[in-house]
């Protein structure tokens, strides 16, 4: 029984950061239309530049927003030097999808390079092995400080998208791109706030989870998959529907590591994602946004 409770502990650590991950993929491809693989790399792209910036003796809290806020530099660039110019050539969904994908593999790539192709750790924060014990279960201080930034951050997204100006500015661009335009909303701003928020944000899971385990440049792509899934089974356009169901998908791939080798829990994934699109296609929850059309 202990075992099965340490094993649902782990497995909220690791959903909230999903959950964080589906959120962030969610609000960029309503918003945007576009299928952003890219994602994946900014994810390890954040946790890269956190590791860096830690090592080189900046403080940890000013390392990670040097990292956030370096990863929201590159969702922009993204968007303005490749998204953008293929939005206005009117390039299909294809066409995007097979040039975001080509980003994520330049910047592993890169960073690769730079910082070698071997699993990194931030040896540098000794605090990384300490551990809170909870009777007798245990959660180490980086997967506390996952569980708490990543909520506080899923927060601030879904505030920020119903309660400012911009967020809502978002949402009418989402509904109706050809209307936006019409209404002076001016679409393409909006995809530059929405891809730097959401690469921004990206960032955070991407640098705990690398506190709490490793770094690795190639490694980010099962992550962003698995947050796909909880993005349609949600519901798509519905940012709390994401962060659930990526929630409980991380404590199901936990949990059946207590019955199953761990190399068949992402195959045991999609076997319970196949079924329910199959029983409930349009996802567990209504719909929120429109997708971009």
């Amino acid at each position: 029984m202990q075992l099965i409770l340490q094993l649902v502990l782990d497995g909220i650590v690791h959903g909230c950061a999903l959950g964080l991950i589906a959120m962030t993929f969610s609000y960029i491809y309503v918003t945007t239309g576009i299928f952003h693989v890219a994602h994946a790399g900014i994810l390890t792209l954040g946790g890269y530049l956190a590791w860096y910036f830690t090592g080189v003796g900046v403080p940890f809290p000013v390392a990670v927003a040097i990292a956030v806020a370096g990863s929201a530099a590159v969702g922009v660039l993204i968007q303005k030097g490749v998204y953008e110019p293929l939005m206005k050539r009117r390039s299909t969904p294809l066409v995007q999808l097979i040039a975001s994908i080509g980003i994520v593999a330049v910047i592993q790539n890169l960073l690769a390079i730079v910082f070698s192709p071997n699993v990194l750790q931030f040896e540098m924060l000794p605090w990384r092995k300490s551990s809170l014990h909870l009777g007798s279960l245990d959660i180490s201080y980086p997967q506390l400080l996952t569980v708490i930034v990543s909520l506080v951050a899923a927060l601030g997204l879904l505030l920020f998208s119903s309660r400012t100006a911009l967020g809502r500015r978002a949402r009418a661009v989402a509904s109706n791109r050809s209307f936006a335009e019409i209404a002076r909303l001016r679409p393409y701003d909006v995809y530059v706030y929405v891809v730097a928020i959401g690469a921004g944000l990206v960032a955070i899971p991407g640098i705990f989870l690398g506190v709490d385990q490793a770094l690795q440049p190639y490694s980010s792509l099962g992550l962003l998959l698995t947050a796909v899934i909880a993005m349609i089974a949600g519901g798509v356009g519905s940012l709390p529907g994401a962060f659930l169901v990526a929630l409980v998908l991380g404590v199901l791939q936990n949990l059946v590591l207590a019955m199953v080798p761990g190399r068949w829990s992402q195959a045991l994934t999609f076997a319970i994602f196949i079924t329910f699109i199959l029983m409930r296609p349009t996802g567990l929850f209504r719909i929120r946004m429109q997708r971009a059309s």
